[in-house]
């Protein structure tokens, strides 16, 4: 069993990395959202292993299961032992939570806009890109303002935050920040028809001044 769990320890946590990982986070949004994941996951392992060792004493150790009595099970196990786990998540979601919510007004807002199958952008004052990439600053928050045009999409740039709708007649907004340049990427995360899994777009992320360069040039 030992070596069993020493060779998949290494594949677990190559899923934790890669360039659509929401556990490998690169702003300040998707950080949030993966420590919430790894507060989830570690209060889940402590409440199934409580219960695992009861499970245990069951079988080990009858005589002392036989002594609590039906009172004492509804009080200790349905409210002492989960509540503390429940209060530390519920406390830790909605804190992590507040925190992705836009405060204040971003200092740039880029269109995005979907269609079935690509992602076509918009930068302030109408510019456009030729190709399907999103440029973005690095080291600042921006609002994407999400449409789109026949069926419900969903922009999803994993590595920098949470995901939202992209829905026909309707305009949502999310603020997304990235730490560093770099290049990361994005994809429609709802089901849309048969292109649904070409849905990708790339994500390149500059130092400011290199972005406004690049809106300056139009390229």
């Amino acid at each position: 069993m030992k070596v069993v769990a020493l060779g998949a320890t290494p594949l677990a946590l190559a899923g934790c990395s890669g360039e659509l990982s929401t556990l490998d986070p690169a702003g300040p949004r998707a950080e949030n959202l993966a420590t919430l994941w790894w507060v989830m996951f570690w209060g889940s392992v402590v409440l199934f292993a409580l219960v695992m060792v009861l499970f245990a004493l069951a079988y080990l150790r009858k005589d002392w299961i036989e002594r609590v009595t039906p009172g004492q099970w509804i009080i200790g196990g349905g409210l002492i032992m989960p509540i503390p786990v429940l209060v530390l998540l519920t406390g830790t979601a909605l804190v992590l939570g507040e925190q992705l919510l836009p405060h204040g007004e971003a200092p740039l807002e880029i269109e995005a806009h979907a269609s079935r199958w690509q992602w076509s952008f918009t930068y302030p004052d109408g510019r456009t890109m030729p190709d399907e990439v999103l440029h973005m600053p690095a080291g600042q928050p921006v609002d994407f303002i999400i449409t789109a045009e026949d069926v419900i999409h969903s922009f999803w740039i994993p590595r920098l935050g949470g995901k939202i709708d992209a829905v026909p007649g309707h305009t949502n907004v999310i603020r997304l920040e990235a730490d560093r340049p770099g290049t990361y990427w994005g994809q429609c995360a709802e089901y849309c028809g048969e292109g649904h899994d070409v849905m990708f777009f790339r994500v390149e992320a500059h130092e400011p001044d290199v972005f406004a360069a690049l809106m300056e040039s139009g390229r």
